[in-house]
């Protein structure tokens, strides 16, 4: 019983260059998803009024250029690992 936020963050890739791999941020409340940040856009964008709110602020501040190093900083970095377990096992 209650309520639940949780938050999702994944990295689409089928490469290991970096124009190849895309950061996708959900967030979610009671299992609607409200906002998420996506690479390929490169900004926060809303789905819900409080979504569209936030989106905007988070925008107009730091979290948006935070967010955009996180591809680099997470993805990048990971997937390049990622890519070369998998090789690996074929």
């Amino acid at each position: 019983d209650g309520f639940r936020e949780f938050a999702v963050a994944r990295c689409d890739f089928n490469s290991t260059d970096s124009k190849d791999i895309r950061l996708i941020y959900s967030m979610f409340y009671n299992k609607l998803e409200y906002a998420r940040f996506d690479s390929s856009v490169g900004r926060f964008v809303g789905y819900t009024e409080f979504g569209v709110k936030n989106a905007e602020r988070w925008n107009s501040g730091p979290e948006v250029v935070q967010m955009r190093n996180e591809k680099d900083r997470y993805c990048v970095h990971n997937v390049g690992i990622d890519y070369q377990a998998a090789l690996t096992k074929s």
